[in-house]
C-alpha cells in the first residue's frame, strides 16, 4: 500500500469553496428577486451566521483534529453516543442532499446536449456519479487536486459576468413583489435568511479529513475562516451584480439568471458557455461532497461508531468501502427522482437536509460552548458562540414543523444500528478516550 500523502491548505481551502458554491449560487439571484433590497440583506445576515460558524469549528478543529468532523466535538462534550446518533444523520446527510448536485449538474447542460428522455438524464446522472466516485477512489490527494480545479474553473467565470452586469445596474430593479410586500418585515428577513443560508451548508465539510491533512490544528481553521468570509463576499456579490441587472419581476421567472445576464451583457450564444460553467460549478460540489461522506464514515468507523470495515483503505489511501457505499445509497435516489423535474427534486430533498444539517450545527456549537465553559473561556469566541447558536435558533424557528419533523427523521433512521450492532457493542475495559485531545 502506498504511504498517504497529506494535503496542504489551498486543497483544503479549495474543499471549503467547493462544499459551499453550488447550485445556489445560480439559482439564488432568481429566488430571492421577489425580496429586493431585502435580499441583500438576506445575503448579509446568512454570511454573518456562516462566518460565526466558521469560527465555532474552526475553534473546535483546533481542539479536536481528528478525521469525521462534527461527531468528534460532540462526543467530547456529551459522550460517545450522542455522537453516534449526530454523526449517523451528519453521515447520512451528506449524501442524500447531494442527489440535487447531481440532477442539477446534468440538467444544465441541456442547452449544450439537447433534451432527452427522463431515462437518458438517469444514465447520465449515474455516469457522473460513478466518474466522481472513481475519482475519490484515487486519493485525498487526487480529489483535492480536481477540486481546486474545479474551484478554478467555477470561481473565475462566476466573477466575471456579475463585474460586467454591473455596467447595467439599476437601483429600481430592487423592488418587492406584492405578497412580499404585504408580510412583516421580521418575517420577511427571517424567511430570506433561510433561503440565503442554504447556500452556506458545508461550512464544516473541510474539517472531515482532518487526520490526512498536513498541521490540522492550523490549517483548517485558516481555510475554514478565510474560505466561508470569501464565500460570503463572493454570493453578496454575484446577487447585486444579477440582481442590478435584470428588473425583479423578470429575473423571478428566470429558470436560469447567470444564462440571461450573459445574453444582456455579451449577446450572441453566451448562455452555452454559462450553462457549461454551471455544470462545472455543480461537479466540484458534488466532487467535495462524495470526499466529505467518505471520510465522515471513515472518522465515525476509526472511533467504533460505525463498523470496522468503514475504515478500510486502499493503495491510494482512499476509505474505499466508505466511499463506495456512500456513492450506492445515492444510486435509488436518482432513480427515484428520475421523473422529476430539477425544481421539484430540489424541493423534495435539499429544505429538509439544511434543516438538519442546522441541527447538527446546533449541536456543534453547544458542544464548543460546553467545553469553553469547562476551560473558563469567557472572551469573544464565548460570544461568538452563543451568537452562532441564536443563529441557527432563529433560522429553525421560522421553519415549519413538518419540516423538523421530517428533518429528524435523519437521526432516528441510526435506532436499527443502534439497537442491532451499537449498542451490543463491548468497548474495551480500561481503554482510554479516544476524544481527549
Amino acid at each position: 500500500m502506498r504511504s498517504e500523502r497529506k494535503i496542504g491548505f489551498w486543497p483544503v481551502f479549495a474543499l471549503v469553496l467547493g462544499s459551499q458554491i453550488g447550485s445556489g449560487v445560480l439559482m439564488s439571484p432568481a429566488y430571492l428577486a421577489p425580496y429586493g433590497w431585502y435580499g441583500i440583506l438576506g445575503w448579509g445576515l446568512a454570511g454573518l451566521g456562516a462566518v460565526s460558524l466558521a469560527l465555532v469549528f474552526s475553534g473546535l478543529c483546533r481542539r479536536f483534529p481528528k478525521t469525521g468532523g462534527p461527531h468528534a466535538y460532540v462526543a467530547a462534550a456529551f459522550g460517545p453516543t450522542t455522537a453516534f446518533f449526530v454523526g449517523w444523520a451528519y453521515w447520512v446527510i451528506s449524501w442524500i442532499s447531494t442527489t440535487t448536485v447531481i440532477a442539477a449538474s446534468i440538467s444544465y447542460l441541456t442547452p449544450l446536449i439537447g433534451r432527452h428522455s427522463a431515462g437518458t438524464y438517469v444514465l447520465l446522472e449515474l455516469g457522473l456519479l460513478g466518474a466522481i466516485t472513481l475519482l475519490n477512489l484515487r486519493g485525498l490527494q487526487a480529489a483535492g487536486r480536481a477540486e481546486f480545479l474545479f474551484s478554478l474553473l467555477k470561481c473565475l467565470p462566476l466573477i466575471v459576468i456579475p463585474a460586467m452586469a454591473l455596467a447595467l445596474f439599476k437601483p429600481d430593479h430592487f423592488v418587492l413583489s406584492k405578497n412580499v410586500a404585504s408580510q412583516e418585515v421580521t418575517g420577511v428577513l427571517g424567511h430570506v435568511t433561510l433561503l440565503a443560508f442554504w447556500c452556506f451548508i458545508g461550512i464544516e465539510a473541510a474539517t472531515t479529513p482532518a487526520g490526512s491533512i498536513e498541521n490540522p490544528r492550523k490549517t483548517i481553521p485558516r481555510a475554514i475562516t478565510l474560505g466561508t468570509f470569501c464565500v460570503a463576499l463572493f454570493y453578496l456579490f454575484n446577487s447585486i451584480g444579477i440582481m442590478g441587472a435584470i428588473p425583479g419581476d423578470v429575473l423571478a421567472q428566470s429558470a436560469s439568471p447567470y444564462a440571461d445576464a450573459a445574453q444582456k451583457v455579451l449577446g450572441g450564444n453566451w448562455h452555452l458557455a454559462v450553462s457549461l460553467v454551471a455544470s462545472i460549478v455543480c461537479i466540484g460540489t458534488l466532487n467535495a461532497w462524495i470526499l466529505t461522506s467518505g471520510q465522515i464514515a471513515l472518522g465515525l468507523a476509526q472511533d467504533g461508531l460505525l463498523p470496522r470495515f468503514f475504515s478500510k483503505k486502499n493503495r491510494y489511501g482512499a476509505p474505499y468501502v466508505s466511499i463506495i457505499i456512500s456513492s450506492l445509497g445515492l444510486v435509488p435516489l436518482v432513480l427515484l427522482t428520475g421523473n422529476d423535474s430539477l425544481a421539484t427534486q430540489v424541493t423534495l430533498i435539499v429544505d429538509v437536509s439544511v434543516v438538519a444539517f442546522l441541527f447538527v450545527y446546533l449541536t456543534c456549537a453547544l458542544a464548543f460552548l460546553k467545553l469553553l465553559i469547562r476551560e473558563k473561556a469567557y472572551g469573544w469566541t464565548l460570544l461568538n458562540c452563543l451568537f452562532s447558536m441564536l443563529f441557527c435558533a432563529c433560522v429553525l424557528y421560522k421553519t415549519s414543523p413538518t419540516t423538523l419533523l421530517q428533518a429528524a427523521l435523519f437521526t432516528v433512521s441510526a435506532i436499527p444500528m443502534y439497537v442491532f450492532w451499537y449498542r451490543k457493542r463491548q468497548r474495551p475495559r480500561g481503554a482510554s478516550s479516544p476524544w481527549i485531545p
